[in-house]
């Protein structure tokens, strides 16, 4: 395919636009990128495939029920934003010029919004040293995607540093596991041994930013490779009890849809969106409060301490970061479960919402 499409031109697009650069380039380079033609379409009414989907090149039509109800064209400020990214789509978009389209994983891209919105925080509050770029490289790794992101704060405060030099060996193949590492400094080798060869194979060399140790901790198993350091520099570590308790979900009230409509029905509690505000206008819950999660911490004193505030996002990750941080200063709060995946179209509003 010849189209390409660069972090610069991601940067056009909403919610794109509020991640760091790191993050929209590894956005970028698992982008999928699609040439429509003319009269073919690029989504279904009623797809419920949680991808956020971008026009790029040409024009389309929504169609609701065989009736054209608007007509897009890339560049403009109705394209800024993903198509239709409430699921189940609502209507059907049909290609009336040749397009092109680009998706991006709802859930990669939920997971860096709520990186780039918690983790700036955290550091500053954690005054880490000035270079903190193994840690903005650490926190999109595809390890600490298990972790809750309520938990980040607990892990960089328990981290231990320890100083290395080469020839240390860190891991050695066939021991119990112990430690979950993080290269803050240095570089090292990854080496495993096979049955029947005398010498040890290289798998790979590791940097700083990287991770490793946490395959034997989770499944309780022998480690199935040895690390030894190349250079100087300095590791973290966490040990294996710490590890697989900061995995588990922190502690969080979780709501489903329904419970959480019938306390806000009788005044027991209230709704509050903290996503960006380009997707509240999108769609959001009826009668809504929005208070976005990167701003949660500055407007924290707009909020009521008497009030139940029940949260919400596209997923859930993003409320739970918010929640973990209102509970922290005393507030009572819920986290809708799965955020707006489990509510009915009926009880949205917003610009992308048409009624059937």
């Amino acid at each position: 395919m010849s189209t390409k499409i660069t972090p610069r031109d991601l940067s056009n697009y909403e919610p794109l636009n509020s991640l760091n650069a790191e993050s929209l380039r590894e956005i970028c380079n698992k982008l999928n990128i699609s040439e429509i033609n003319k009269g073919d379409n690029i989504f279904l009414k009623g797809d419920a495939k949680a991808d956020h989907i971008f026009l790029h090149e040409g024009t389309i039509d929504l169609v609701e029920n065989g009736k054209v109800i608007k007509t897009l064209q890339a560049g403009t400020a109705d394209t800024r934003t993903a198509l239709a990214h409430i699921i189940p789509r609502n209507f059907t978009a049909v290609a009336t010029s040749k397009a092109v389209v680009f998706t991006v994983d709802s859930d990669l891209l939920d997971m860096m919004l709520t990186w780039d919105q918690t983790g700036s925080f955290q550091v500053e509050e954690l005054n880490t040293e000035q270079n903190d770029d193994w840690m903005s490289r650490i926190l999109n790794t595809e390890s600490f995607r298990r972790i809750p992101p309520g938990n980040i704060q607990a892990i960089f405060t328990s981290l231990e540093d320890i100083n290395v030099k080469p020839g240390d060996m860190i891991i050695k193949q066939g021991d119990p596991g112990d430690y979950f590492y993080i290269i803050k400094s240095g570089r090292c080798m990854v080496t495993r041994k096979m049955p029947g060869q005398d010498k040890d194979i290289k798998l790979a060399e590791l940097d700083a930013g990287a991770s490793f140790g946490e395959e034997a901790l989770i499944s309780d198993a022998e480690r199935n490779a040895s690390i030894v350091m190349l250079t100087n520099g300095v590791l973290s570590r966490l040990s294996k009890e710490q590890f697989l308790s900061l995995l588990n979900d922190p502690m969080l009230d979780m709501v489903g849809f329904d419970a959480a409509k019938e306390k806000v029905a009788s005044g027991e509690a209230e709704w509050l969106d903290v996503r960006l505000p380009n997707e509240y206008q999108s769609a959001h819950i009826k009668g809504a409060t929005h208070l976005p999660l990167i701003f949660l911490r500055m407007k924290i004193d707009t909020l009521n301490h008497d009030k139940n505030y029940i949260l919400y996002c596209d997923t859930g990750r993003r409320s739970s970061s918010a929640s973990y941080i209102l509970n922290e200063r005393g507030f009572n709060t819920s986290v809708l479960k799965d955020g707006l995946k489990g509510v009915e179209l009926s009880e949205l509003e917003g610009n992308d919402i048409i009624a059937d």
